[in-house]
């Protein structure tokens, strides 16, 4: 490696095309698993190996913080590692190097290909509808691919692929109009759900930044929100937007129209703020919400820049605050249109 340059714990890394960061590492031979837990950990992250405990991502503020959560829990594992910042790394090319992370990519894609047709084989996309089964597979596709995209740090080939693909299972497991896959109709009282832990799934998105402003404002003021795989994870939490429980995707509506219609919220910004939501998560363009494309790329933004999911969640449901103040502002002007036009 030349020209290294440690970098301390909580210092902020400038992003520079020519340089990458290495995560040096030594592991204890116990507990066993600690070597099974880092790897899947790298493999979360997108680092690549690049020689004898050495692991590379491009250096940038997201790269850092990823290094920094890894070391902290391979010191937890009675471990060692080092955080560096290289401009090159000995015996490894920048070409070569990059070929190396597009490679790895390549892989990741052409392995969820596999897995989509697999997938259509069993008949998820073919006419099913949006059952709970079909509709765990489908987010559970999504989520993966939306995973792999954030850590193809340079455009592997595969990528369009894949993309393709699960739109095209998604938009074949959607239900034809007229379809008896209906969202429930009966409501639930708020007081019910009172002072109580939400919980969901890690790495929040648009539905859940939504769901989660949508509970706190109308729903539960106070309440408070943890991540779990398992809905059952928390004792008398209130699962949402999870796979197989609680308050989730019901038909063709996101969890955010579900909660809408369940507790029996009719303000009218709450309602168009369900078709920017349902247009951006189901990709539909259902509604054809003009505010759908910036929200989107706003919230990729988020999950980009934001590696702690709480903070995620808390930024998400202040970007929604924002919007809700947007459409609350613009409700005035276009009652009065209507008014002008009845008469």
């Amino acid at each position: 490696m030349q020209a290294v340059q440690p970098v301390e714990s909580g210092r902020t890394a400038f992003p520079d095309p020519h340089r990458w960061l290495l995560l040096l590492l030594q592991l204890p031979a116990r507990p066993t698993n600690a070597r099974v837990k880092t790897w899947r950990r790298l493999q979360q992250i997108g680092a690549i190996p690049v020689k004898h405990g050495v692991y590379a991502l491009p250096n940038s503020a997201q790269g850092l913080e990823d290094f920094e959560w890894l070391r902290s829990e391979i010191a937890e594992l009675g471990g060692h590692a080092t955080v560096f910042a290289a401009s090159s790394i000995e015996g490894v090319g920048e070409t070569e190097l990059v070929e190396l992370f597009r490679t790895a990519r390549a892989s990741d894609f052409k392995q969820m290909l596999a897995d989509i047709q697999r997938a259509r084989k069993v008949g998820v996309g073919a006419g099913h509808g949006r059952s709970g089964a079909v509709l765990k597979e489908l987010r559970m596709l999504r989520d993966r691919l939306e995973h792999l995209k954030g850590i193809d740090f340079f455009s592997a080939p595969g990528a369009a692929d894949a993309e393709a693909a699960v739109v095209a299972i998604e938009h074949a497991a959607k239900p034809r109009h007229g379809s008896a896959d209906a969202v429930k109709t009966d409501r639930v009282d708020p007081r019910d759900y009172r002072k109580r832990t939400w919980v969901t799934r890690p790495r929040p998105g648009v539905d859940r930044f939504a769901s989660a402003w949508l509970i706190q404002r109308f729903i539960d003021p106070d309440a408070r929100f943890t991540f779990a795989s398992d809905p059952g994870a928390v004792k008398k939490g209130v699962p949402f937007d999870m796979y197989d429980a609680g308050f989730s995707h019901e038909g063709t509506r996101c969890t955010f129209e579900v909660l809408q219609a369940r507790f029996g919220i009719e303000d009218p910004a709450v309602r168009r703020m369900g078709e920017v939501v349902h247009d951006v998560d189901l990709k539909d363009d259902l509604f054809h919400a003009p505010q759908g494309p910036t929200i989107a790329m706003l919230v990729e933004g988020l999950r980009a820049s934001c590696s702690d999911d709480a903070e995620l969640l808390r930024q998400g449901m202040a970007l929604f605050d924002t919007l809700y103040a947007g459409l609350k502002a613009s409700k005035p002007r276009t009652t009065r249109r209507s008014k002008a036009t009845s008469r």
